[in-house]
């Protein structure tokens, strides 16, 4: 088909739209009659095509919404207790005050990252495939499974003090990077990152004078009670492990601590040798 055929064709389309709209009289100014109605198709056709692009603009800013809301913070306070929280993977983050730790609502499949703005201890689970990973102002800490302690309030102070386990810190600064094994500390100075052989046993225990759970299941809360018990070992029933705690425990013992627990749930314990045994009364 030529360009003139095509052109008479649509000519002819028009003039059949013109005219019953003619006949219905729907048409007022007749010197304009068809140049009018094209325009306002035209116009309608714009306006239509603004309409999907502010919807498909709509749907983009409401899909970077929800990809940000995925991500959650923990903020502690000033001079508040110890903020204790278990992650989905079962590592467990001890935030000192003046800490906030942003985290994903779920990991993703081919590691466990943080971003951590102050001081914390980590107990982290151990997950070969997975490694942790925990992003600060100054440094990348990757791990397996460990415990540590972390000290970074601000863009030229760093330390990290390794309990259990080996941790590899590397610096954004310089990309330099340093293999922490247990009872080594690796220390942030003049932006040079090293390494010592020793660490404050005393910056472990400073965490537990006053901790806090919030919403936390009681399972976790008797997890992390066990890892700092030298004496006795506490355990709940199946039944109780999914059971919400609210509590803030300073400077008490685990037997205390049990007791304080069976007073917030109405529960019960009892006690065979070095086991403390919370159930339903």
């Amino acid at each position: 088909m030529t360009l003139k055929e095509n052109n008479n064709i649509t000519d002819q389309a028009w003039n059949l739209l013109y005219n019953r709209l003619e006949q219905d009289g729907l048409l007022v100014d007749k010197k304009s009659k068809k140049v009018n109605l094209r325009s306002s198709i035209i116009r309608l056709g714009a306006v239509a095509a603004i309409l999907c692009i502010c919807i498909i603009t709509i749907f983009i800013i409401r899909g970077k919404q929800t990809v940000q809301n995925d991500m959650l913070t923990l903020n502690n306070e000033e001079n508040a207790p110890t903020m204790v929280s278990t992650l989905e993977d079962g590592s467990i983050v001890y935030l000192s005050g003046y800490t906030s730790l942003h985290y994903p609502n779920h990991f993703s499949n081919d590691k466990r990252e943080v971003f951590l703005d102050g001081n914390a201890f980590f107990d982290i689970s151990r997950n070969p495939d997975k490694p942790f990973v925990i992003d600060t102002k100054q440094m990348i800490i990757e791990v397996l499974g460990t415990s540590f302690n972390v000290k970074s309030n601000d863009n030229e102070s760093f330390s990290l003090s390794v309990r259990h386990g080996e941790v590899r810190v590397t610096s954004k600064i310089d990309g330099r990077k340093v293999n922490v094994k247990a009872g080594e500390t690796a220390l942030l100075h003049s932006d040079n990152l090293q390494k010592i052989k020793t660490i404050d046993v005393d910056q472990f225990k400073s965490y537990l004078k006053r901790v806090h759970f919030k919403d936390q299941r009681l399972s976790d809360v008797v997890k992390m009670i066990n890892m700092n018990s030298d004496s006795v070992q506490l355990k709940v029933t199946p039944e109780l492990e999914n059971r919400l705690l609210t509590v803030t425990f300073s400077d008490d013992t685990p037997h205390t601590m049990a007791q304080l627990i069976c007073l917030a749930l109405n529960l019960q314990l009892t006690q065979q040798q070095n086991i403390v045994t919370i159930s339903p009364k």
